[in-house]
C-alpha cells in the first residue's frame, strides 16, 4: 500500500496531488485517482484482509476493558471505528503484537510517556546520534540513511530535526542500542488515540494544522521529470529532500498534535516504523494520513522492513517498570 520504491504512475499522481499543487490538478481529477488511490471497502475486501482488521481491533480492545469513555468503542471518531472503515484491498500480512499488563505504580524514564501503565513511548520522534571512534557521541544528520558498521543511538529529544530515510531494522538497531524497542502495532495505536481512544491525537476529529499534516511534496520540486516513470530509490533517499520548507518539522513544532499520554507528532511529520518484521508503518506523513486508514488507524504495509525513503522515521518503546514502594 502507498507503494513508495517504484511508484505506479497512479500512486505518484495521487501523492502530488495532495501538495501544494492539487489546485492546478483540479477536482476532477482529484476524484478520478482517489478511485484508483484508495483500498476497496472492507465489505469488497479479500477475506484475509477483513480477517487483518478483526484482529487488530481484537488486540486494540484491551486497552480499554473496563474503561467508560466519552464515545462507545466503534463511534464515528474513536481509532476503532477509522480501523474498521479500512481493509487494504492487497493483503499482506501484519503481527500486531500484544499490549502488555498494566503494572502497578508504573514510571517511564522522563524522555518517554506512560502509557497507562502499560509501556513507555518516545514523547517525540527519534533523531540518531553515532559513536564516533573516541567514544564520543556524534550527531546524525537526518537527511542520510543510517551509516552500517557504526553504533547508532536512538534519541527522543524536543526541537530537533528528526530522522528520515530509516528503515524499519535501522530503527530496531537505533532502539536496541539505548535500551529499548520499536513498539508493536498495537501499541503504537493505543498511544496515538490517547486514554479516549480517539481517531486523532487531539480528538475524535480532524482539524487542518493541528499536527504537521499538509505541506510541500519535495519530489515534485526536485524529481518532476521522473514521475511519468515512477520515483526509484535513489530519488525517494535524495538528501535534499527533506531541506526544503514545508517538509518535515521539528520535534513538537506542532504542540496541539499530542495525545493525553504525551506522545507527539504520531500524526503526520514522518511515517513511523513498528516493530511488525513483515514491514508496518503507521501514523501517515506531512503529505497524507488518511489513504491508507484515517489518522490513527493510519497504516502502510507494502514494503519490506528494509525499506526506506525520505518520509520514514520511527519512535521507540521500553517495558514500563514498578515504582519501588516509599519506605
Amino acid at each position: 500500500m502507498h507503494d513508495r520504491g517504484v511508484q505506479p504512475l497512479a500512486t505518484a499522481f495521487r501523492i502530488a496531488f495532495r501538495t501544494t499543487f492539487r489546485v492546478a490538478f483540479g477536482v476532477a481529477l482529484g476524484a478520478c485517482l482517489a478511485a484508483l488511490a484508495y483500498a476497496a471497502a472492507p465489505e469488497d475486501a479479500p477475506p484475509e484482509s477483513r480477517a487483518q482488521v478483526d484482529a487488530a481491533l481484537h488486540a486494540l480492545a484491551q486497552a480499554f476493558v473496563g474503561k467508560v469513555r466519552r464515545l462507545a468503542a466503534g463511534d464515528p471518531g474513536t481509532i476503532e471505528h477509522a480501523i474498521a472503515a479500512y481493509a487494504p484491498g492487497t493483503f499482506h500480512p501484519v503481527v500486531e503484537g500484544a499490549l502488555p499488563p498494566p503494572v502497578a505504580s508504573a514510571r517511564c524514564p522522563p524522555d518517554m510517556a506512560n502509557v497507562a501503565g502499560r509501556f513507555c513511548i518516545d514523547r517525540y520522534e527519534d533523531s540518531l546520534v553515532v559513536r564516533g571512534e573516541s567514544g564520543a557521541l556524534e550527531p546524525w544528520p537526518a537527511n542520510l540513511s543510517p551509516p552500517d558498521g557504526r553504533v547508532v543511538l536512538a534519541q527522543s529529544v524536543a526541537g530537533v530535526t528528526p530522522q528520515g530515510y530509516v528503515s524499519g531494522a535501522q530503527a530496531e538497531r537505533a532502539c536496541a542500542a539505548v535500551q529499548k524497542r520499536l513498539c508493536e502495532p498495537v501499541e503504537w495505536r493505543q498511544a496515538c488515540g490517547g486514554s479516549e481512544g480517539y481517531v486523532y491525537p487531539y480528538g475524535p476529529t480532524h482539524v487542518p494544522g493541528k499536527c504537521h499534516d499538509t505541506g510541500v511534496n519535495p519530489m515534485l520540486a526536485l524529481h518532476a521529470a521522473e514521475l511519468k516513470t515512477g520515483w526509484g530509490p535513489v530519488a525517494l533517499n535524495d538528501p535534499r529532500l527533506n531541506q526544503l520548507g514545508g517538509t518535515v518539522a521539528k520535534t513538537g513544532a506542532f504542540p496541539e498534535c499530542v495525545s493525553d499520554y504525551g506522545a507527539f507528532d504520531m500524526v503526520g511529520n514522518l511515517d513511523e516504523w513498528t516493530a511488525d518484521p513483515n514491514g508496518t508503518f503507521q501514523g501517515g506523513f506531512w503529505l497524507d494520513i488518511e489513504l491508507h486508514g484515517e489518522g490513527c488507524a493510519y497504516r502502510t504495509i507494502a514494503h519490506a522492513f528494509g525499506y526506506h525513503d525520505y518520509s520514514t522515521g520511527f519512535r521507540c518503546c521500553a517495558s514500563a517498570e514498578a515504582q519501588p514502594a516509599t519506605p
